[in-house]
């Protein structure tokens, strides 16, 4: 993109993510390591209220949810239940401010990323790639496309490894009231 591309698409992006206070959807998770012939495909659905509560809900191949809230992830897996406080760990924390902005499609720190735009046909595609090295430790990139709005259509969170999650959301509804009970543990 030019450069005056890439600061109308940020400027629109921030705008999107700003007036965007929940987020219902469908997703399509694909985790590819390269030691597999086929990459890993579950599906479920993704709540979000602002400013900070995630609830990922993974439907098939089984039942899995993860919630972000109140400086703790709360797991269920398969009915077995445990919860990891992440206010006292930075990696954590940082994580979390990160899948949230990632959601959002608010990344846009030039503090914090090396930033590169890219045209697509009817999107665009926005690579960050983390300054903070423990970070890059564990995520090398992430690949954020943007439908022609400016609301996030598509994840790829890349690891140091080259092994990647690919998260594609679909039936999006937004700014829509979620109870907060979505989020109970």
């Amino acid at each position: 993109m030019t450069t005056e591309e890439a600061s109308a698409l940020k400027l629109k992006a921030q705008a999107f993510a700003k007036d965007t206070e929940s987020i219902f959807s469908d997703f399509t998770q694909y985790k590819h390591l390269d030691f597999l012939d086929n990459d890993i495909k579950s599906t479920g659905k993704l709540a979000f209220k602002a400013p900070d509560l995630v609830k990922w809900a993974y439907e098939t191949p089984f039942s899995y949810a993860i919630i972000f809230r109140d400086n703790k992830i709360f797991i269920n897996d398969e009915g077995r239940k445990s919860d990891i406080d992440i206010g006292r760990n930075k990696m954590f924390k940082q994580l979390n401010n990160l899948i949230v902005s990632s959601v959002k499609g608010d990344m846009f720190d030039d503090e914090k990323f090396v930033i590169d735009y890219y045209k697509l046909e009817n999107a665009s595609l926005v690579h960050f790639k983390p300054k903070d090295e423990k970070l890059a430790k564990f995520i090398k990139a992430f690949h954020i496309t943007f439908n022609e709005a400016a609301d996030v259509v598509e994840v790829k969170m890349i690891e140091s490894s080259q092994d990647y999650t690919k998260i594609v959301f679909t039936n999006k509804v937004l700014n829509q009231p979620i109870d907060d009970t979505v989020f109970k543990p």
